[in-house]
């Protein structure tokens, strides 16, 4: 997927009556599965596209397909995210981000979780109907998750959306996520999942719309594509989304070894094929593949692209998409034959899910299933699931009535919880402060806040706004545009002189969801007051995109002009007194949506001086550091040191988090690190001086609250790293060089700062010797035992490791394995896991599965062996090769 509107219709619009759904699996159970259910779909999409004219169907080819009121069709946009969350125009659940979710090493949770996520975007589906406003973003029975690309490179600025950098734990975590989303049956499924980007797609995000990737046979088989046949072929999920760049000189939108020989031809895959946005477009303004747009969409289509997304469908008035298609016609590139296959297999997926009816039997997921008390306990389970305890000394779990000093410029923020591709109107999020002031309800809990720092900047909230009548919030004027003047082509808007409609809202929020009298183009005005909490320095301003004009205390503070999608917020401080109502008003024109938000930030006068106050009264440091999914994230126009276009061009953290860790270090207090991003960082510094380690990645909206009962030793620790934590951006290859030599713990042969599947946890655990048998299918079963040697109970995830034959091709070491569980002081746990030809097999060089014969290594542990963590070792040989398909 690419950029995105900020999904804020209307974040007060109520949930609509229905009969709450008591979990996810039960919503799941109502689906019967019929002998016939595929067929009888494909057949009413056939006759259904048999009555369409040919422009009616020639609409339907973009993500926007429009209603087809004559054949009872309604409105549908293709466009719903969900990667840890659905996203919509109420407050949602927002999970741990992908790579905590991988951290997590648990399979079955982020099945729930998935499950979870798809109930809501079902729900969402619920609401749009119920509103009318089916067609926009976010009411799709379907969804553009997950993020399988292979995370190869810690540069990469959307690697946080992905399940880490090996094959088998990403398509493990992979095929669980589609089966929770899709439900117990594939072909009645609740929502259809689309693994995306397929394939060999991994940054930088600065060329991915020209970017040609060569890839070795080899690699492409080995790294690039089992976690897409994993969840195609035996999670079999419904849909599949193609990439922006060229692989091997064809777009993957128009390739034949992608679309054509692996997805069709080996793997059989019958669902549809949605593009990446603008990927079509790129085909021929961009790969210059093909000579001109009509020739692009031509050659998508005939490769086997069903459905292309177009951000053009963003705007209220997109331009006419469908006459490239016709163009295409007329000029025989394809055939009405062509374009039948494809809306044959699009509607076939409306029936399936019972976005038309005809097929399924169970009834609408009410809107009432959003945001449930199970959901809300299950994000937090998630979370504390996710976090990966890296070092301690015994400072950990914290000591009672210890007294905390915590520091910071992430140590009270919010946004930074949420991640990337999630939504503004989720659960109020609880920051690390928060959270240890919950957990430690009767310790002194002090904040040292930050100086300034360009990882500042969280939504404000509707505490600290007022009316002008004195009621919480803001109050919102809506304005229509006046005929022909929408203020395009560098030319005003212009509106009308009395608004059409006013409403009181808790912040920036469009407001027109539900308002039939504000037109698509509209000026909203947001007037009332800020009251600030505490008297100092704060950062105010917009955040978000497009246009905004914000004026504090009667003068101009900031203003967004044609800011582009990914932009940092914009910020200036003010001094203000406790208590004190400063007037505001701010004013945004808005096609289809606003894309602002109101942001804020308390900065500290003197950071040096209050950090030493606060660690003279206390007996133990926490520092919250990290980055956040606005330096990295999808492709940008931030441009700060460290950071381009989205992606990373160094591991360091930022220059004003490395100094105020060695001021913290320089008081002699013991110091706990806690670090928030989605991405490799180089921790070494840390390593070497802090007393304890905690990664936390981007965790959701209760990520503050797992923190702390992690830190406060409620929760043990129990993630293991998904990614290897190198030391510098030189021990690697160029950035934009995807072969996988040098690179993952598979064929790096430097030494980490972390390595792949590291953490620990605060007991401790002991491996009898692994017991190996081959078993009647060509696999293996591996059995072994787990036992809890320490004084408390705690959380561990067994890994299982093979080391191969040495041949040409062969990885230094493989993760083949792994299941997390929870074991009391002393309890021995028996684990077996079964192992079959493929997870035995390697890739040749010249990219064949073969089984090798010859003698193998397989490792069980708490982590990779040789790299100091319980680990044991036993023998198999395996006589005979096997060779396997692709």
């Amino acid at each position: 997927m690419t950029k995105g509107r900020t999904f804020v219709h209307l974040a007060r619009l109520c949930l609509l009556a229905g009969t709450l759904l008591p979990s996810a699996l039960q919503a799941q159970a109502a689906v019967q599965s019929t002998p016939d259910a595929r067929e009888r779909a494909n057949a009413l999409a056939s006759d259904l596209v048999g009555k369409m004219t040919l422009e009616e169907k020639l609409g339907q080819m973009v993500n926007v397909a429009p209603a087809i009121p004559r054949l009872k069709v309604p409105a549908y946009n293709w466009w719903t995210e969900s990667l840890h969350g659905a996203i919509g125009s109420v407050p949602t659940t927002n999970y741990p981000e992908p790579i905590g979710l991988a951290a997590s090493f648990n399979a079955p949770l982020v099945k729930e979780v998935a499950g979870a996520i798809g109930t809501e975007v079902r729900a969402l589906h619920t609401l749009g109907r119920q509103t009318g406003e089916l067609g926009r973003i976010g009411t799709g029975l379907d969804t553009w998750s997950p993020n399988i690309n292979i995370f190869r490179d810690p540069r990469w600025g959307r690697g946080q959306e992905t399940y880490g950098e090996d094959p088998f734990l990403t398509a493990r975590i992979g095929v669980a996520f589609v089966e929770g989303m899709q439900g117990p049956n594939p072909d009645l499924p609740n929502v259809i999942a689309t693994p995306k980007h397929f394939a060999v797609h991994s940054g930088p995000e600065t060329t991915r719309h020209k970017a040609n990737v060569f890839v070795s046979q080899h690699d492409l088989e080995d790294t690039y594509l089992p976690a897409f046949r994993a969840a195609l072929v035996e999670a079999r999920a419904q849909s599949v989304m193609c990439a922006y760049n060229r692989v091997d000189g064809q777009p993957a939108c128009a390739s034949d070894e992608l679309l054509k020989d692996h997805l069709r031809g080996a793997w059989k895959f019958d669902g549809y094929v949605v593009s990446d946005c603008d990927a079509v477009q790129d085909i021929s303004d961009n790969h210059r593949y093909a000579p001109d747009i009509a020739a692009g969409v031509a050659a998508a289509v005939r490769a086997g692209v069903d459905n292309e997304c177009h951000t053009a469908t963003l705007g209220p008035t997109p331009p006419p998409l469908w006459q490239r298609y016709r163009e295409a016609l007329d000029r025989h590139l394809i055939t009405e034959a062509d374009i039948d296959r494809a809306l044959i297999r699009l509607f076939a997926a409306r029936y399936r899910t019972g976005d038309l009816a005809g097929v399924r039997q169970d009834g609408p997921v009410p809107a009432s299933a959003i945001g449930t008390a199970e959901h809300q306990a299950l994000a937090l389970k998630a979370a504390e699931e996710s976090l990966v305890l890296l070092k301690n000394d015994g400072i950990l779990p914290l000591k009672p009535g210890a007294r905390i000093a915590v520091i910071g410029p992430l140590g009270d923020a919010t946004r930074v919880l949420r991640g990337n591709y999630s939504s503004p109107a989720s659960a109020p999020p609880i920051s690390v402060l928060d959270g240890l002031r919950r957990a430690l309800p009767h310790t002194q809990v002090v904040y040292a806040p930050a100086g300034e720092s360009m990882t500042d900047g969280d939504p404000v909230p509707a505490s600290v706004l007022e009316t002008p009548e004195g009621k919480r919030g803001l109050l919102a004027r809506f304005y229509n545009a006046l005929p022909g003047a929408l203020g395009r082509d560098g030319k005003p808007m212009a509106v009308s002189a009395k608004p059409a409609a006013t409403a009181i809202v808790s912040g920036l929020n469009n407001g027109d969801a539900d308002m039939a009298a504000v037109d698509d183009d509209y000026r909203v005005v947001w007037t009332g007051f800020f009251v600030p909490p505490e008297s100092g320095s704060y950062r105010l301003g917009l955040s978000g995109w497009r246009n905004g004009r914000f004026t504090f205390d009667g003068q101009p503070l900031v203003e967004f002009v044609d800011a582009p999608w990914g932009s940092l917020p914009k910020l200036k401080t003010v001094r203000v007194e406790k208590g004190r109502r400063y007037p505001i008003q701010i004013v945004a024109d808005a096609h289809g949506e606003t894309g602002v938000g109101l942001t804020w930030k308390y900065v500290s006068e003197q950071p040096e001086a209050d950090l030493r106050a606060a660690a003279a009264n206390a007996d133990v440091i926490i520092a919250i550091v990290g980055l956040t999914s606005d330096l990295e994230g999808e492709e940008s126009s931030v441009e700060r040191p460290g950071f381009k276009g989205g992606d990373k061009t160094t591991l360091d953290l930022p220059t004003d988090q490395r100094k105020l860790l060695e001021q913290a270090k320089a008081t002699g207090k013991p110091l706990v690190v806690v670090a928030m991003n989605g991405s490799p960082i180089n921790l070494d510094w840390e390593k070497q001086n802090a007393n304890a380690i905690l990664e936390a990645w981007y965790p959701g909206q209760s990520g503050g609250l797992a923190v702390a009962n992690v830190l406060s030793g409620r929760v043990d620790a129990g993630g293991r790293l998904p990614l290897t934590f190198y030391k510098n951006v030189n021990d690697l290859p160029p950035f934009d060089d995807y072969a996988m030599a040098g690179r993952t713990y598979r064929y790096f042969a430097g030494t980490p700062v972390y390595p792949f599947g590291y953490g620990l946890s605060f007991t401790s655990f002991a491996y009898s010797s692994p017991a190996v048998v081959r078993t009647t299918d060509g696999g293996a079963r591996v059995s072994v035992e787990v036992r809890n040697t320490g004084p408390r109970e705690g959380n561990e995830v067994a890994q299982l490791y093979l080391d191969f034959p040495d041949a040409p091709g062969t990885p230094r070491l493989a993760l083949r394995g792994f299941q997390r569980l929870s074991l009391k002081p002393g309890e021995v746990r028996a684990l077996t896991f079964n192992l079959s030809t493929r997870d035995l097999s390697s890739v040749t060089p010249e990219g064949r599965h073969v089984v090798l014969a010859g003698n193998y290594t397989v490792s069980v542990g708490s982590g990779q062996p040789g790299t100091g963590v319980p680990s044991q070792s036993a023998s198999l040989r395996i006589e005979k090769a096997i060779a396997l398909p692709k």
